[in-house]
């Protein structure tokens, strides 16, 4: 009878086991990432089963399903505020923001089991973990990475209004985008991950990794990642048979000769998440490299981090509050980088040899790399950013209401505002727009700013009660500044925010202001002699009768004040506010 009992044991045992098997394992040559229904249903199917796991879902995307949230935690705590009441971290991982990239989605699934059903949960770290993100694009399945090597069929890189969204983060035009921004804000993680897979030259590795530029990232948390975390992380997993490289970018078409370090710009989710001093990576399996090597190799980089963050939970939650107390203090910032050519370190890279062939498409030299010809060489690795661009802060900046579109984001993102309490004619610093370029072909939906120069003015001008008062004593002041300042590189006027400042309100018919013109003239010799030195040095300006009244007409006290003036003021000095 016994016997009997244990074989029945045995067998339910692995039943039980085989069912929660991943639709990725389930498949016999593992060349299969899940679809939508699937990862929800195994996901609502796992925490039925543990109640160290629980699903919370945020917001709708641009298709209409909400944004699922798994959530690991140890004790069953499941509330953010008291998680950070108890002294524990936070650790988010995002997956299928490029739902053709899934190996992040089937190696979370599989490590949620694991960890659950070992009992390996982290005592100090909470674990959440984006299901998929870009769900729109998963929906959209088929096979558009052409140069991809597998699964056999995934999700589109476009949403469902045809965005990457790894290019929304600042903007936010996505549901996605904005329910993203409300977990983030919500459970306040010090480490966040980004799964992807890489595309461009052939090599080696099955990973490479992306960390946050160390120049653009804050000298406390990048003095942690590249002396302790990032070396701790290559070292593992060439130890798990998965040897890490940087992400392979390169300014020629071998990385022979080089690679260079990534900038993740504030548009990009880890740009963003650095921006509120988290630390952050995106790892990048190569497309090239078997299905189930890249998702095994995603899932032993995920398990890594984990230790390692579990480890340090104590030292990365003191670094966070310092650099959060740091930024607060923080006068200068930088809003655009360029790299440093002149300086670089150098790494051992394994490659295969590259080199050009007859096309059989165009009978032209192609590009081939030779994968029976592997070598390791040292090549030069250019990792150093020198800021182009660089601001000082002011006290304080005027945002009025009217811009609701950067309230609201500035309300998801916790940035502490105030409301002018009535109407008040400030004197402060605002900007004029004297130059910027603009793309004929827009990118994004957008056609982004650029070169940016600015005129700057001391000036009165009048806000309204209710207009918001953000002060730059926050942590966030990164994220503050780069945004409101017009030259970013992602700043809120690069994305079109305030295009219509852009735009003049109020013309002059010309024989009507031709009278008004000449009395000006004849009352104002200063304004009749900076004319005619205009047309001493444009002789376009001297002949034509238009040119000139509307030279008259803009430097008269008629020309609207508000054209081209970007809306935001910048209270340099301290003021008193009468604020609600």
């Amino acid at each position: 009878m016994r016997k009997i009992l244990s074989a029945v044991c045995i067998c339910f045992v692995f039943s039980q086991a085989k069912a929660q098997l991943t639709p990725f394992e389930l498949s016999k040559d593992k060349n299969y990432t899940a679809t939508y229904s699937e990862v929800i249903a195994y996901y609502q199917k796992l925490s039925r089963l543990h109640p160290q796991m629980k699903l919370f879902n945020y917001g709708t995307t641009d298709v209409g399903k909400p944004l699922t949230l798994v959530v690991l935690s140890r004790d069953g705590v499941f509330d953010p505020k008291l998680i950070k009441k108890q002294n524990k971290r936070v650790l988010l991982i995002n997956n299928g923001i490029h739902p053709g990239e899934p190996e992040g989605i089937d190696a979370s699934m599989m490590l949620c089991r694991d960890l659950l059903r070992k009992k390996a949960l982290p005592k100090n770290v909470v674990i959440c973990i984006i299901a998929i993100y870009n769900i729109d694009g998963c929906l959209n399945r088929g096979q558009s990475r052409i140069n991809q090597n597998g699964p056999r069929a995934y999700g589109f890189r476009g949403n469902y209004r045809n965005l990457d969204l790894n290019r929304d983060f600042i903007k936010a035009d996505s549901k996605n985008a904005l329910a993203f921004e409300q977990i983030l804000n919500t459970w306040n993680p010090e480490v966040f991950l980004d799964n992807h897979t890489s595309d461009g030259a052939d090599y080696q590795y099955v990973m490479t990794l992306i960390e946050t530029q160390k120049d653009k990232q804050n000298p406390i948390l990048a003095d942690y990642t590249s002396k302790t975390l990032s070396p701790e992380l290559y070292k593992r997993m060439k130890i798990s048979g998965y040897e890490m490289i940087p992400y392979v970018e390169s300014e020629d078409k071998s990385p022979d000769n080089g690679i260079v370090s990534f900038l993740e710009t504030p548009r990009f989710a880890t740009g963003y998440t650095s921006q509120h001093n988290i630390i952050s990576y995106i790892t990048e399996t190569h497309m090239l490299k078997p299905f189930d090597k890249r998702v095994y190799a995603t899932y032993d980089f995920m398990q890594n981090l984990i230790d390692i963050y579990e480890r340090d939970a104590k030292l990365i939650g003191y670094l966070k509050h310092k650099a959060d107390e740091q930024v607060k203090q923080q006068q200068t910032f930088a809003l655009n980088w360029d790299l440093d050519m002149d300086h670089y370190d150098s790494l051992t890279f394994k490659g295969y040899t590259a080199g050009y062939k007859t096309s059989e498409v165009s009978g032209l030299p192609r590009l081939y790399y030779d994968r029976t010809k592997p070598y390791t060489k040292t090549i030069k690795y250019f990792d150093n950013y020198k800021a182009a661009a660089i601001i000082d802060k002011p006290l304080a900046y005027i945002i009025p209401q009217a811009w609701g579109k950067v309230i609201e984001l500035y309300k998801l993102n916790n940035v502490a505002m105030r409301r002018l309490a009535h109407d008040t004619t400030l004197n402060l610093q605002m900007y004029y727009i004297a130059d910027y370029k603009t793309p004929q072909r827009p990118y994004e939906g957008h056609y982004l700013h650029s070169n940016v120069k600015l005129n700057p003015v001391e000036t009165n001008v009048k806000f309204y009660a209710g207009d918001y008062v953000v002060y730059t004593n926050q942590s966030l002041n990164r994220y503050i500044v780069e945004t409101l300042e017009p030259q970013g590189v992602d700043s809120f006027f690069a994305w079109n925010f305030f295009d219509s400042v852009l735009g003049e309100k109020e013309y002059f018919s010309d024989y009507v202001f031709e009278d008004v013109a000449a009395d000006l003239l004849k009352k104002d010799p200063d304004l009749k002699k900076k004319l005619d030195d205009e047309k001493l040095k444009d002789p376009k300006l001297a002949t034509s009768a238009g040119m000139q009244l509307n030279f008259v007409y803009r430097n008269s006290p008629y020309f609207e004040k508000t054209y081209l003036r970007y809306p935001i003021g910048r209270i340099l000095t301290p003021t008193n506010l009468d604020l609600k």
